[in-house]
């Protein structure tokens, strides 16, 4: 199963899908969104580091492509990004609401890259800690996916993202 931002038949579909959680939560006042553009999509904003604030983060709604990554052995990201590090978070029915799993990444800078993750490759976290007690990531519990960054640099950022799709090893 892959989302392949580069079709434009699902470009306007796949737009409503996408949500930002960024530091306002706690009183930052870092921005940013997921559009879905002309050949692709792009997760993209400003980070501050203004009252404490200092991360930007997109999900996006289910609607059954999360079910479908259990059949795979982990998910892989096609990007281009800025050079900067950001976090593939996937949300699970074996966490609590503020906890994700996480795989952190830094493609590199203005060069499309394919980034191939196992699902073992994913560590549990709430609020940036480890959480050493969580069960290893089940893919037929991710109920959610969405990108991150935390970096604790303050400026732009842009990370663009060709595909999200399931990993086989043939």
């Amino acid at each position: 199963m892959t989302l392949n931002f580069t079709d434009t038949n699902m470009a306007e579909a796949e737009q409503q899908r996408w949500y930002a959680v960024d530091d306002g939560v706690m009183g930052g006042v870092s921005q940013s969104g997921f559009r879905v553009e002309a050949g692709g999509g792009c997760f993209c904003g400003e980070v501050s580091l203004e009252n404490g604030g200092g991360f930007a983060s997109v999900r996006r709604e289910p609607n059954g492509f999360e079910s479908t990554l259990a059949n795979g052995q982990g998910v892989t990201l096609r990007v281009r990004g800025d050079g900067r590090t950001y976090q593939l978070r996937l949300k699970s029915s074996a966490l609590d609401e503020a906890s994700a799993y996480r795989v952190a990444f830094t493609p590199t800078a203005h060069q499309w890259e394919t980034h191939p993750f196992t699902w073992a490759q994913f560590e549990a976290v709430r609020r940036g800690t480890l959480l050493s007690s969580a069960p290893p990531l089940d893919p037929s519990t991710i109920h959610q996916l969405g990108f991150l960054i935390a970096d604790r640099t303050a400026g732009p950022f842009r990370l663009e993202v060709a595909s999200i799709a399931t990993y086989s090893q043939d």
